[in-house]
């Protein structure tokens, strides 16, 4: 039973010297372990990369058709003629759009902005929508993250007179558009040096070269678009995002400082998570449920009344998302779960009348479930035309892997991590047997665990409150720059508690000599019990931040995975057997056949077996209900059966330990009287209440003697045999068996959690 989700892999940076590193840049040593283990192996590299320099931010110009697209929006402007903002309904396309419209605006140019809708329109340039607005007078398209797919909708405007300037960083296809202007990052014939921008990357980069400087009024949306798109954090993206969260706290923007407001932040702290959690989240549901049109008036408003009622509209559709996602979620976990799809290295999920707009969220959310790519999709009333979104893993390029069977679909595009598409019924078989094929092909295998990238192993010693500063000197965090993980090894858990309103989370505490920590551990309240019980030391892989509580600051650490050392061993020792400790579907197991039978006629339905049993499942976890005879039993069930959980009951109706073995004294104090007379059944009972001695010792006892011939029982009558001959009470099988089940209960039962734990693994490993 693996408890951790992720294979660790921690990064070598034995090559280097830290501590001379860490003298010569006046840096701790942690950080500058981090930044080793991220490549940096000198000084120089490690100060260039914390102290930021504006050189950074590279040339506009250099990017494809930028001059073309530049001159061409001048010439528009001068001559009045009608522009059209084409955006997207996600947050970079909404940013992106706000940028653009704002800048256009600023130079006096005659610009209208539309974002199209999600159901109706669908992504990029809609055909119906072009004719539009071309019907409307519109003499310049500019596209603002989309475009570079939108081939039919921008030949059409282009042959009827209408240029269109796209700008885009999407994945571009073998065919691109016959654009008047392709202002793309990656463009085969451009010389842009970082291919990485986001959709508001490459409009902040047309605002740039249109008002001939950087436009510090537009980093918060830039900081906004690029986090919430999850592109590159390296690079100029680091350095602006930097800056944009640096302003958002004082931003002017009176529809984010709303929507900041509403949605429960502090802008004080401000940072990257905040915009990934909970910002991006509610520009991303307006799009998703409604018109994304409204977020940008959101954004460009200077009218309080409405910003305030539009950022109330957006939280309010933010959680009927989250009403929705849940309700899905449950419904296509089953479908992934199912026989049909649980042996699949990819998941093609098909619902009926799913809201389409959080199709996307569930399939991220079976990702992380199943480790599977995933695409879910959904027609309206059975009308045959499936529409949704896919999610990868990181070693299959879901764009490139549904790219060769593109013409089948309506509607395609994505990139490597996410697509979206629709596609009619009787095609969703060539979409399920391309996306299999393209998993054969990557030599995808949903067992293995994803690699999960561990920059330090560290002792809580290290953490500090001046260290969570000083990382946060290396972010903001996010993709190819995420926040830094640390692994503490082998580690004591002292307290661990379920929490949130389903105590799906968890919470708990951990040690390492004299020094503790306190952790938290999403969607992991499913283990609280093992923590609470185990005697096995413990390793954790995440993050350490800071918790304010009631103006108290202390360390945390973000357990993103936790790594049980060796055989789990679930301390349970108990006296009293009831119900409540079969609730859990797993193997008990027996050592005594009675109290197997006495439990089985309680109508329990679980597995329950012999100590012996050849059926007990290898490899997996098992509960010892009752305690052993000897250890000879117990190697049995866990030497044969490797088990890799081991929870311990040890129920035991007599403490054969606590009672010990009769005295010399004892036992010729009950021959002795057996010796004076012959005794009933009914006198026997009543011989431990006469002698003052516990009566299942005497009951012991006469079961010695009569092993042993002293004594024997005619017509129901117990007496001392006269020819007995001379004997050792300790060749008696019941005295061997006694003195061994008392040196099995002192080890398992008066053994402290960590000696159990010992002793169990010894076992197995013989």
């Amino acid at each position: 039973m693996k408890d951790n989700r992720y294979n660790w892999k921690i990064k070598d940076t034995s090559d280097v010297d830290i501590e001379e590193l860490a003298t010569e840049t006046k840096i701790n040593p942690v950080l500058v372990k981090i930044l080793v283990a991220r490549g940096m192996k000198s000084a120089d590299e490690i100060l260039n990369f914390i102290n930021d320099d504006p050189q950074i931010i590279h040339d506009p110009f250099l990017l494809h058709d930028m001059q073309t697209a530049v001159d061409r929006i001048f010439k528009a402007i001068e001559n009045d003629e009608k522009i059209l903002i084409y955006g997207d309904y996600d947050a970079d396309g909404v940013t992106s759009t706000t940028i653009m419209f704002e800048t256009l605006d600023q130079l006096g140019a005659n610009v209208q902005y539309f974002i199209p809708d999600r159901f109706k329109d669908g992504y990029g340039p809609n055909l119906e929508e072009y004719q539009h607005f071309i019907g409307e007078g519109v003499q310049v398209i500019v596209t603002v993250d989309n475009g570079v797919a939108g081939n039919v909708a921008i030949d059409y405007a282009q042959e009827n007179g209408v240029d269109v300037i796209v700008t885009d960083h999407h994945e571009l296809p073998a065919e691109l558009p016959h654009a008047f202007a392709i202002v793309h990052p990656r463009h085969p014939q451009g010389d842009y040096p970082f291919g990485d921008l986001s959709g508001v990357g490459v409009a902040f980069k047309v605002a740039t070269a249109l008002l001939e400087e950087i436009p510090e009024e537009f980093l918060d949306l830039y900081a906004i678009g690029t986090v919430a798109d999850l592109v590159s954090m390296t690079d100029e993206n680091r350095f602006l995002v930097k800056a944009g969260l640096n302003l958002i706290p004082e931003t002017q923007r009176i529809g984010l400082q709303k929507l900041i407001d509403i949605s429960g932040v502090d802008p004080v702290h401000f940072d990257e998570q905040d915009i990934g959690f909970t910002i991006a989240p509610r520009i991303n549901a307006i799009g998703r449920l409604g018109d994304a049109n409204q977020a940008v008036e959101l954004l460009i408003t200077f009218d309080e009344d409405r910003a305030t009622q539009l950022a109330k509209k957006i939280n309010d559709v933010n959680s009927e998302r989250q009403g929705l996602v849940s309700a899905i979620f449950d419904s296509a976990v089953k479908i992934a779960k199912d026989q049909d799809h649980a042996k699949s290295q990819t998941l093609v999920i098909i619902g009926h009348d799913w809201h389409q707009g959080v199709l996307g969220i569930v399939a991220s959310r079976i990702v992380e479930l199943t480790n599977k790519p995933t695409i879910v999709l959904s027609d309206q009333e059975h009308n045959e035309v499936y529409k949704g979104s896919g999610r990868s893993v990181q070693k299959l390029n879901l764009f490139q892997a549904i790219n060769p069977v593109r013409e089948q679909f309506i509607a395609f595009g994505g990139h490597h991590m996410a697509i979206g598409i629709t596609i009619k019924g009787d095609e969703l078989v060539i979409l399920e047997n391309q996306l299999e094929k393209a998993a054969l092909e990557n030599k995808l295998n949903f067992r293995d665990q994803p690699e999960f990238l561990i920059d330090v192993k560290a002792q809580i010693s290290d953490f500090s409150k001046e260290l969570v500063e000083e990382i946060k000197t290396i972010g903001p965090f996010g993709t190819n720059n995420p926040i830094p993980r640390f692994e503490l090894e082998e580690v004591r858990v002292k307290e661990a508690k379920a929490i949130g309103k389903d105590s799906s989370h968890l919470k708990f505490t951990v040690a390492d000599g004299a020094e503790t920590i306190n952790a938290i551990a999403f969607k992991r309240g499913e283990i609280t019990d093992i923590l609470n019980n185990i005697s096995n030391p413990i390793s954790i892989a995440g993050t350490v931040n800071t918790n304010e509580w009631r103006g108290n600051v202390s360390l945390q650490f973000m357990a993103d995975d936790i790594k049980i050392k060796g055989l789990q061993v679930i301390d349970k020792r108990t006296s009293n057997l009831n119900k409540n400790l079969f609730e859990k579907d797993t193997q008990y197991v027996f050592f005594n056949q009675k109290l197997m039978q006495l439990i089985k006629n309680q109508d329990i339905d679980r597995n329950l077996y012999l100590f012996d049993s050849d059926d007990i499942k290898k490899n997996d976890a098992i509960t010892l209900v009752d305690c052993p005879s000897n250890f000879e039993e117990l190697s049995r069930v866990i030497k044969f059966n490797q088990p890799q959980q081991i929870v311990a009951y040890f129920f035991h109706q007599i403490d054969f330990y606590a009672d010990g073995m009769p005295s010399r004294t004892e036992f010729k104090q009950v021959f002795a009287l057996i010796s004076t007379q012959k005794l009933s059944q009914e006198a026997v009972k009543k011989l431990g209440s006469e002698l003052k001695i516990n009566q299942e010792k005497v009951n012991f006892m006469i079961k010695v003697f009569f092993e042993l011939n002293f004594v024997k029982i005619e017509n129901g009558l117990l007496f001392v045999n006269s020819d007995v001959q001379q004997h050792q009470l300790d060749e008696a099988p019941a005295y061997k068996k006694r003195e061994e089940l008392i040196k099995t209960q002192e080890k398992l039962l008066y053994s402290n959690g960590n000696e159990l734990s010992a002793i169990l693994e010894q076992l197995i490993n013989v």
